[in-house]
């Protein structure tokens, strides 16, 4: 059976002037319904609790300060699940909230007590609709219109695909609102700075999300083997359109992507506890050479970590990934720059490796894009 989640923003469901587009609600819900008839299993995780509330809560425009934002998704919140409800009432569908933040994922039991309810409401063919708990999550408001959560949950719950609706069709060459020879990149195999770079900043005013974080959301989805559409879906139909490979839209392959399930966690779950500085060799030993991290490497370290936390490890200026420390941070202070022999006898080490090239996980992503 397919399973797929499927992100909505808020420039999909808001109104002009605040509030909610109930029409956007209804065309979704059908959509959604009409994949339901097909057996495919269908998460939704859903923007729009900010945009839904502010003007509830007295706002004349969309709040920019931290708590006014928390404010206007607490009211939010309830109108975005009653208006699904709705939505997806005549289809005799039900709609369930579940709401999650990063340490969610982060921890292995409440992740694995989120999947379990996840997998259960699905079993009871109701459609879970997964949002960040913007109310207590600070960090998470400015997470990235929810692109970044929704890759986390297609991998929590080993979807077949993630499909992030946006107002453009895809990524192209250049902004194709402000450049008519804009070219639509049907296909990436490979993300890479470049794509970054095309991908430029925020998108609509009622959201955070541009492009740039649903390129992030697609490498985190591709790390755990979760194919991923970044498209439009405005017509009946064109949902089914994008599942089926025949989106409008960008479709970011995964089959040479995929991470076990701990390096996943390594890559893109956990919380960094500290930071290691490496030289030039070290740096092309992690990223070509598929070599562990050795003393002889290191040049400095920051922040206070322990054997066993996660660490990002930085090179000429920039972080090369994550991995598993195998030292405190005075330990590698006091063995840096040296080789494994003499560290040896200056620190006592369960293994020489700093980090273990099967405890590592490369984020840094390279210059040149591979597209189509």
């Amino acid at each position: 059976m397919r399973r797929i989640v499927v992100k909505i923003g808020s420039s999909s469901l808001a109104g002009e002037a605040g509030g909610l587009n109930r029409d956007s609600f209804a065309y979704f819900a059908a959509e959604i319904a009409s994949l339901h008839r097909q057996g495919v299993q269908t998460l939704l995780v859903s923007s729009g609790a900010i945009a839904a509330g502010y003007r509830a809560v007295g706002y004349e425009t969309r709040p920019k300060l931290v708590h006014e934002k928390q404010a206007a998704a607490a009211v939010g919140q309830a109108l975005l699940m009653q208006a699904y409800q709705e939505a997806f009432a005549p289809y005799g569908i039900a709609a369930a909230q579940i709401l999650l933040t990063r340490p969610d994922f982060s921890q292995r039991q409440r992740a694995l007590n989120a999947q379990r309810t996840i997998e259960e409401l699905l079993r009871q063919g109701v459609v879970p609709i997964i949002n960040e708990n913007d109310t207590v999550a600070v960090d998470e408001i400015k997470f990235g219109e929810n692109d970044s959560l929704s890759a986390l949950v297609a991998n929590l719950v080993k979807a077949t695909g993630l499909y992030i609706l946006t107002d453009i069709e895809g990524l192209f060459t250049a902004d194709p609102r402000k450049d008519a020879s804009a070219v639509r990149i049907d296909r990436v195999e490979v993300i890479s700075d470049e794509l970054y770079r095309i991908a430029g900043g925020a998108g609509s005013s009622v959201g955070t999300g541009g492009m740039r974080s649903k390129i992030e959301a697609a490498r985190i989805a591709m790390g755990g083997g979760v194919p991923t559409f970044v498209g439009r879906s405005t017509e009946p139909g064109d949902l089914l359109a994008a599942v089926e490979g025949r989106g409008k839209g960008t479709y970011f392959a995964a089959s040479l992507h995929s991470l076990p399930a701990k390096k996943q966690w390594i890559g893109f779950l956990s919380v960094p506890q500290g930071r290691v500085f490496v030289d030039p060799g070290a740096e092309a030993a992690l990223l070509n050479g598929g070599r562990s991290l050795l003393p002889a490497g290191v040049t400095h370290v920051e922040g206070e970590f322990h054997p066993g936390d996660v660490v990002e490890v930085v090179g000429g200026g920039r972080t090369l990934g994550r991995g598993v420390s195998n030292y405190d941070a005075w330990q590698i202070t006091a063995v840096a720059g040296l080789s494994s022999e003499e560290a040896a006898r200056r620190v006592e080490v369960g293994r020489i490796e700093i980090i273990h090239r099967d405890e590592w996980v490369t984020t840094y992503v390279p210059k040149e894009a591979k597209g189509s």
